[in-house]
């Protein structure tokens, strides 16, 4: 039986004194109301109304048990309209602060076209995982090393000027003897401060013969990249990010460090739904690419 409806039912035959105003007040039919009672009275066992009236007049049961049905009926309805607004409720998602406003808005459209109002929060790899600890945001695209992540996206190098190479070998950075200008240096913007990119660029550094301040993590992208335009340095980043700052990306000759995202959602819930409904689009946000598609080019 289905109680509430049976409850709705009767609080409103009750209310509207009558089974045709009482069961259309509810959106049911008079007869849907009539069997809806008769259960309810046979689940209770005692009659709500008396039958011997031409109007429904209820019986001292009946006015016994109103108010509760009374209470029921709003609890119900109390119900129905969270959890109507909890399907409407955004879904708060803790992004990369290196996604361009032009994917970021690609990507809401898209998840709005499988139902799912995104709330997109822009930010860096430990704030996103403060975030997501916080249970300010439902998930986060969380920093992982590229053997974990869902989606990865190839880092190289990113200067102002096309020397003709077709990739960079770090060692070529090294001052020889003979050098009499500044030392080139290489940035790493705070997207990729994390230790499975930074370490490894690190001890190349090192092993080229490379100075320390060679390889510097930088504050912010701005300031890394006006350093990169305004002198010989050169950007870790994407070839994506290299396109939107117009700088000339390289693959690095050495190695390939990877970017790599995983989707958390927080009191361990499921990523697996939303993972599998926007995969495509995070992807593209995030410019993921087929690691194997990286440079192909050599240097001359």
């Amino acid at each position: 039986m289905d109680l509430v409806g049976a409850c709705r039912a009767f609080v409103s035959v009750s209310e509207y004194g009558g089974f045709t105003d009482g069961a259309a007040a509810a959106g049911m039919s008079q007869s849907v109301a009539s069997r809806r009672i008769a259960a309810l009275e046979e689940r209770f066992g005692a009659q709500l109304f008396e039958r011997t009236s031409r109007r429904p007049v209820l019986t001292p049961f009946g006015r016994d048990m109103l108010a509760s049905a009374v209470q029921l009926v709003h609890a119900a309805d109390v119900l129905l309209a969270e959890a109507e607004a909890v399907k409407h409720q955004p879904w708060r998602l803790a992004v990369p602060a290196t996604c361009s406003a032009a994917a970021l808005a690609r990507l809401v459209a898209t998840a709005r076209g499988h139902g799912v109002r995104l709330d997109l929060r822009p930010a860096g790899p430990s704030r996103r995982k403060e975030l997501l600890h916080a249970h300010q945001v439902r998930a986060a695209l969380l920093a992982v090393p590229a053997q974990e992540a869902s989606w990865a996206v190839p880092l190289g190098l990113a200067g102002a000027r096309d020397g003709g190479a077709r990739r960079i070998h770090v060692e070529t950075l090294r001052l020889g003897r003979a050098s009499t200008g500044p030392a080139r240096r290489t940035w790493i913007q705070p997207e990729d401060d994390v230790p499975h990119i930074r370490d490894p660029l690190t001890r190349l550094r090192d092993a080229a013969g490379l100075r320390p301040g060679q390889v510097l993590a930088a504050p912010d992208l701005t300031g890394a990249a006006a350093e990169v335009l305004c002198s010989e340095d050169l950007l870790l980043c994407s070839r994506a990010q290299a396109d939107e700052l117009a700088l000339v990306w390289l693959p690095i000759g050495e190695l390939t460090p990877r970017r790599g995202y995983a989707l958390t959602v927080a009191a361990d819930g499921d990523p697996l739904p939303m993972a599998d409904r926007l995969g495509e689009a995070i992807a593209r946000c995030l410019s993921a690419e087929d690691p194997g598609r990286d440079g192909e080019r050599e240097e001359t």
